[in-house]
């Protein structure tokens, strides 16, 4: 039995074939032009998360309306398409409910602005830089390059902390001396650090708290400001500086000690200390 092919596929169904074709080709190369056109005319000093949210509305639309030019050449009835897909969406939204949440959880991080593509951010015990901000979750990209995804209901519901949201910060350190030092001294050394560091700030000006009597010494809060792109740098930098300056200085950085017993009868060993 031969199947008669040429009831289905005549000249004019070939042509509205090709025809449809040719649309979806220039239509899609039109979207993605026009996208790449408009991200290249937005300010440089537009956010990463904004000129994404302008590039993905563009493309969004875009497909939308090459759907409904197609639709309309292959001179589909959308009334009974509607109808169908109301009952299909009920389903899929019952389905989809964590989806749904999702989605609307992600309008408010976008709005919301906390953080935006860039930011370094901390959520729970996972911290990395925000890599992608989508409509289901955000992606985080942690400091040994691993790809972290996160659900959107997740983040809002979570404590958040942006590490990079301002230029400048503040670095802590805590520094113990024995006791025998003097404060005084302690306190000019440290602030000597800051201000000969060419990275730390000098405005805020750096932070010396004497914070506490330790069991080995007394602890000493010591804080400086510096830019964030500077992190690294400083955190190397100051802190070999303050092991360099104290020990140039004499300052002791105490340290716990152990005595060690034999036995409830026995004298505690005997501890020789060499200078």
């Amino acid at each position: 039995m031969n199947f008669d092919w040429s009831k289905y596929f005549n000249a004019a169904t070939l042509e509205k074939i090709f025809f449809i074709f040719i649309v979806v080709v220039i239509g899609v190369a039109l979207i993605y032009t026009f996208s790449f056109l408009v991200k290249k005319i937005l300010p440089a000093n537009w956010s990463k998360q904004r000129k994404m949210i302008i590039n993905r509305a563009i493309v969004y639309t875009g497909f939308i309306v090459l759907f409904f030019i197609v639709i309309s050449e292959l001179n589909i009835d959308l009334t009974a398409v509607f109808g169908a897909a109301g009952i299909i969406g009920i389903v899929v939204g019952i389905a989809s409910q964590t989806s749904i949440g999702n989605i609307v959880s992600g309008f408010f991080l976008v709005s919301e602005k906390s953080f935006e593509i860039g930011d370094v951010v901390r959520l729970g015990d996972k911290s990395g830089t925000v890599y992608s901000i989508d409509l289901l979750s955000i992606k985080i990209k942690t400091f040994d390059n691993v790809l972290i995804r996160i659900p959107n209901q997740t983040v809002i519901s979570s404590d958040l902390t942006n590490v990079t949201r301002f230029p400048v910060r503040r670095m802590d350190f805590t520094v113990s001396v024995a006791y025998k030092e003097n404060l005084d001294e302690v306190k000019n050394l440290l602030f000597s650090i800051a201000q000969n560091n060419p990275l730390c700030l000098d405005e805020p000006e750096p932070l010396v708290l004497f914070d506490k009597f330790g069991t080995s010494g007394i602890e000493v809060l010591f804080g400086v400001w510096f830019e964030k792109d500077n992190f690294r740098s400083v955190k190397n930098s100051v802190f070999q500086e303050i092991k360099a300056v104290f020990d140039k200085e004499g300052i002791e950085i105490p340290f716990p000690h152990v005595t060690l017993y034999s036995g409830a009868e026995t004298k505690s060993f005997p501890v020789e200390v060499k200078k």
